[in-house]
C-alpha cells in the first residue's frame, strides 16, 4: 500500500524552483535512499514530505492515513542540538510529545515505547547519561530512538550519518537496515553516501534539481544516472 506518492510536484525558493518534476511512489515497507550532489533539493524534498514546505505545482497524497505528527523525523544535528542539556532518556521520551495530544504528562505507554526503543538501539545503558557528553555515534543513537518514539510507520531521515567515523556510520546503517526489515517502518534518508545507499535501499530516488531517476536499486546501479554517480563518487 502506498505511503507518500507525488506527483509532478516541484519546489520553489524566493520564487526559484529548487527541483521540479517529482513523480515518485513509496509503499509500506520500502527503503527508499534520496541522493544527489549538494543544491539538488533533496533537503527541500524532505520538508515538503514534512508539510513544512508547500509545493509551487503539483501534489503530495499521503496514504493508509498517514498523518503528519505519524512520522518519525531525525534531522541533520547542529552544534547547539549536540550541547543539549537533557538526559538520553529524556530525549528519546520526547518524541512522544506529538502523540500525547493535551495531556500534561507522559503516559505509561509513552515511558514504554521509549525503553523498548532504547533496548532496540542498545543505549539502555545511557539512559541516565547527559546527551551532550555522549559520542557522537551515541547521540545519534539516542535521536533516532526519539525518531521512533513517534513513528510506527515512517521514518525520515536526512544526512543521519554526517560528521561520524566510518566504524560509527556502517553501524548506524545496519541498525537503520534492521528497523526496516523486523519492524516494517518505511524508510526515507538523505544520503550522500552512494555505495551504502546501494547496498541497504530497496529503491533510490536520484536528484539533480530535478527528478534523474526513480525506482529499484538494481535498477538504478545499471543505469546511466547510477553508472555515472557512482563512479564521479569513486574518483572525488
Amino acid at each position: 500500500m502506498a505511503l507518500i506518492n507525488c506527483k509532478d510536484v516541484s519546489f520553489a525558493y524566493e520564487g526559484n524552483p529548487v527541483v521540479s518534476g517529482l513523480n515518485f511512489t513509496v509503499n509500506e515497507g520500502d527503503y527508499l535512499c534520496i541522493v544527489g550532489e549538494n543544491g539538488s533539493g533533496k533537503s527541500t524534498l524532505i520538508k515538503g514530505l514534512l508539510n513544512l514546505k508547500q509545493p509551487m505545482s503539483g501534489e503530495i497524497i499521503m496514504g493508509n492515513g498517514l498523518l503528519a505528527n505519524e512520522i518519525g523525523y531525525l534531522p541533520q544535528q547542529t552544534a547547539v542540538q549536540r550541547d543539549f542539556p537533557a538526559s538520553a532518556y529524556e530525549i528519546v521520551l520526547s518524541g512522544r510529545l506529538s502523540q500525547r495530544g493535551i495531556r500534561p504528562f507522559y503516559s505509561k505507554a509513552d515511558k514504554a515505547s521509549a525503553k523498548e526503543n532504547m533496548e532496540m538501539l542498545d543505549i539502555q545503558n545511557l539512559s541516565k547519561r547527559c546527551y551532550r557528553e555522549l559520542s557522537g555515534g551515541q547521540q545519534q543513537r539516542v535521536l533516532l530512538a526519539r525518531a521512533l518514539c513517534a513513528t510506527q510507520k515512517l521514518l525520515l531521515l536526512d544526512e543521519p550519518v554526517a560528521g561520524l567515523d566510518p566504524i560509527v556510520t556502517q553501524d548506524l546503517y545496519k541498525q537503520i537496515y534492521r528497523i526496516n526489515k523486523e519492524s516494517g517502518i518505511t524508510i526515507i534518508m538523505v544520503s550522500h553516501d552512494i555505495h551504502s545507499a546501494v547496498k541497504y535501499a530497496s529503491h533510490i530516488l536520484h536528484l539533480k534539481n530535478e527528478q534523474v531517476f526513480f525506482g529499484e536499486t538494481e535498477g538504478y546501479v545499471k543505469s546511466g544516472a547510477g553508472v555515472g554517480f557512482l563512479g564521479s563518487e569513486d574518483n572525488k
